[in-house]
């Protein structure tokens, strides 16, 4: 009886601690699971997080547009957004320019993932662009600092479209500091106050 005893106590004994290293384990692979979705779900949204105020400063041989649809000081409303917080803003156009806006696909050359179907880079931010416009599947050289990693960057077109591509400053709807100069939207993404 004495050792049916010890021998139930051992197998007890030993079940618990089996039970207590299956949990542990499972517990870590939960943990390791959500360290790994978070930080795929920041590296998707950092594209969105970052800053894109810029001086307003263009290219030198970007002409401004001659009879925009939204005119320098208008206000807009955004009505298709890159980023976080841009889709039904108020904003205001701080400027209009005729040109040629491409969607573009590139890894930043400060690492990290690949940024597919960027919107907008225009002609006279790729090097060398000539004067005719990129088809896509055009390997070209970005030149353009939108974003951190993109100036220098091997970019792939995706699309490109004639167009009048605006300037606008906003405050984005998820909160956060006002956006000045972002650079680019088009009239598509816009509409009348």
């Amino acid at each position: 009886m004495k050792r049916k005893k010890i021998m139930m106590g051992i197998i007890l004994l030993t079940s618990a601690l089996l039970l207590a290293a299956c949990a542990s384990d499972s517990e870590e692979q939960s943990q390791t699971e959500n360290e790994e979705n978070t930080n795929m779900e920041s590296s998707s949204d950092e594209h969105m997080e970052m800053d894109h105020s810029s001086s307003g400063a263009v290219p030198d041989d970007l002409e401004a547009a001659e009879n925009p649809t939204y005119e320098v000081g208008s206000q807009v409303m955004i009505e298709k957004g890159h980023m976080k917080g841009m889709e039904g803003a108020e904003a205001t156009i701080t400027g209009a320019y005729d040109t040629i806006a491409y969607a573009v696909s590139y890894t930043p050359t400060t690492g990290g993932e690949r940024v597919e179907n960027h919107k907008w880079v225009i002609h006279e931010e790729i090097e060398d662009a000539g004067e005719e416009k990129l088809k896509p599947g055009t390997e070209v050289t970005l030149d353009a600092s939108h974003m951190e990693g993109m100036d220098g960057a091997t970019a792939e077109i995706e699309s490109a479209q004639q167009t009048i591509v605006y300037m606008i400053t906003y405050t984005p709807t998820a909160g956060g500091e006002k956006v000045t100069n972002h650079k680019w939207v088009t009239k598509s993404e816009l509409s009348a106050e």
